[in-house]
């Protein structure tokens, strides 16, 4: 009777697994933390090696300090201008002609788009006018924008709009066309009308080569308005890039230049993360 009571007590003691099993969480924690730090050190290490050699080149006299100041004056200097508030109302100035410009694109490019790419007759009849402009550069339009409405911020915005419009319009052509015609021909054979046709199938295949297009078209609208604000306005960061310049203010006008780069690096990822939503939009209806 004691081997048989004893033997249960002898087997129920390796019970205590749960406390082995979750051991491993903490290190599984750290290694994505250190696999996430990985991958952050990773993507700055260009981004550290130029401002290493940008700031050390003018201090050895590689380089003519006077016209490439070290990164430590430029930043100095940038600091200096977010204090005073100037670098703040340059770029409210700037960031409401470009998302001003870049939404009317938006709302104007992708409608029309769709429609050319899907209707052949409006296509056909509107593909020579679109060859004329498509490869009519926007900055050389910019004298008829200014003459036609004036130095205002109209002008400004209409650049804006007019550059951005082509890659959104051509990608979302692109995007219709460029759909699979087995899945066209399948949902066809399922019964669906146009309009389901397109709603289900042309439109969600079509969003990842649309939003290629707004991508692009958020780096043209800060591109080109820059250009646009050296030339008649008073505020935003291609004014003060160019009366930095005349003024022989090194520092402040480099201190615009990176301005510019951030604000183009941020609309860009939020502009990828919005297309990875969409994107996973798309694969659930598809599905579905």
């Amino acid at each position: 009777m004691v081997d048989i009571v004893e033997r249960p007590t002898r087997l129920a003691a390796p019970t205590a697994v749960p406390d082995a099993v979750a051991a491993p969480e903490a290190p599984g924690l750290t290694g994505r933390l250190l696999g996430l730090g990985a991958r952050v050190l990773h993507r700055s290490v260009a981004i550290v090696a130029l401002a290493a050699v940008w700031e050390v080149a003018p201090r050895l006299g590689l380089v003519d300090r006077v016209f490439l100041p070290p990164l430590s004056e430029v930043l100095v200097a940038w600091w200096e201008l977010l204090r005073s508030g100037q670098l703040a109302e340059h770029v409210g100035a700037s960031l409401t002609r470009s998302l001003a410009g870049l939404g009317l694109a938006v709302l104007t490019a992708i409608p029309l788009g769709l429609l050319i790419g899907w209707y052949r007759p409006l296509a056909e009849l509107l593909s020579p006018l679109l060859e004329v402009f498509r490869n009519t550069a926007a900055l050389a339009l910019l004298p008829v924008f200014v003459l036609i409405l004036g130095l205002g911020e109209t002008s400004k915005i209409a650049l804006v709009l007019y550059a951005c419009s082509w890659p959104i319009l051509l990608n979302t052509i692109a995007g219709v066309k460029g759909v699979d015609p087995l899945l066209i021909r399948s949902a066809r054979s399922m019964g669906l009308n146009h309009l389901r046709l397109f709603q289900k199938v042309i439109l969600p295949a079509a969003v990842p080569t649309i939003f290629t297009g707004v991508r692009l078209a958020g780096a043209y609208s800060i591109l080109v308005l820059v250009a646009a604000e050296m030339v008649g306005a008073k505020a935003g960061l291609g004014y003060l890039v160019n009366y930095a310049q005349y003024n022989f203010a090194i520092p402040d006008m480099y201190s615009g230049i990176i301005t510019i780069s951030a604000i183009g690096l941020v609309v860009n990822q939020l502009l990828v993360a919005l297309e990875r939503r969409f994107s996973t939009w798309r694969v659930d209806v598809s599905a579905g």
